[in-house]
């Protein structure tokens, strides 16, 4: 009798020992559910801040647009080709005189100017050693272009030369800058030598090409005599694709040059 009376009393004491454990564990899950509560509210604005950051440009200010890229400048317009007189000449005249003459059946069988080479000689670049960085401004000015230094290959004990050294300075001439030079060769240059009667008529290499000495580079209008150091000698070859010395001679007299009369002297 006393075992079965105490029985209820027991577990109506472990359910009074444990409801307190109840009521605890049931406020830990309602704190639980309001901070999910909470972090749900506040996930939205996360995830937006989250997004701007991904979608803005490292290193800008929020709140500000990225400046407009500089657009590069449009490139200048070509400026339209200026054809040299002397070549619309050839063109023109020359060319259909020398089919007449030799008898040419295609006009690229007519012989014409290839190429124009201006030499200066430097003896005095072994003593003197700006003379090559004054002839190269000269030949500058008389020729549109920069020119090339040349260098001895060797040495040359009887001249005091040792290989490297500067012995001359040299500028090729091609297409419009050369039918501009040998404009102004023939009508400006040639005759302010002083008691010019013509070039020579014998200066051909046998195979259409032509040399002309010049003694003094003073001729030609770019050169300001009142600058020059001294007064240089310069060599002048027209390069041609001429078959022989004749048609060479006839290209040159149609396009204007000044050769010397028979049995008169040439001076140049």
């Amino acid at each position: 009798m006393t075992t079965e009376g105490k029985q209820p009393k027991g577990r109506q004491g472990r359910q009074e020992q444990q409801a307190p454990d109840a009521q605890a564990s049931g406020r830990d899950k309602q704190q639980q559910k309001g901070r999910q509560g909470r972090q749900e509210q506040q996930a939205p604005g996360a995830q937006a801040s989250g997004g701007e950051k991904k979608g803005r440009p490292q290193g800008q200010p929020q709140g500000k647009q990225a400046a407009p890229e500089a657009k590069p400048a449009p490139p200048a317009p070509p400026q339209p080709r200026v054809i040299p007189s002397l070549l619309v000449r050839y063109q023109q005249q020359v060319r259909p005189a020398l089919r007449k003459e030799f008898g040419y059946t295609n006009d690229l069988q007519a012989p014409r100017v290839m190429k124009v080479v201006l030499n200066i000689g430097l003896g005095e670049a072994l003593t003197n050693a700006n003379a090559a960085e004054r002839a190269s401004q000269d030949l500058a000015l008389i020729t549109g272009q920069r020119p090339v230094v040349t260098r001895a290959k060797r040495d040359i004990a009887g001249f005091k030369l040792r290989g490297g050294q500067p012995i001359g300075v040299m500028a090729t001439l091609h297409s419009d800058r050369m039918y501009t030079f040998l404009e102004r060769l023939l009508v400006i240059s040639l005759p302010r030598i002083r008691d010019f009667r013509g070039t020579p008529r014998d200066a051909f290499d046998g195979r259409g090409n032509y040399s002309l000495g010049i003694r003094e580079h003073i001729i030609f209008p770019e050169i300001e005599y009142g600058k020059v150091d001294k007064i240089r000698g310069l060599q002048v070859n027209i390069v041609t694709n001429a078959r022989n010395d004749r048609e060479a001679f006839r290209l040159l007299e149609l396009l204007g040059m000044p050769f010397a009369r028979d049995g008169a002297r040439a001076a140049s």
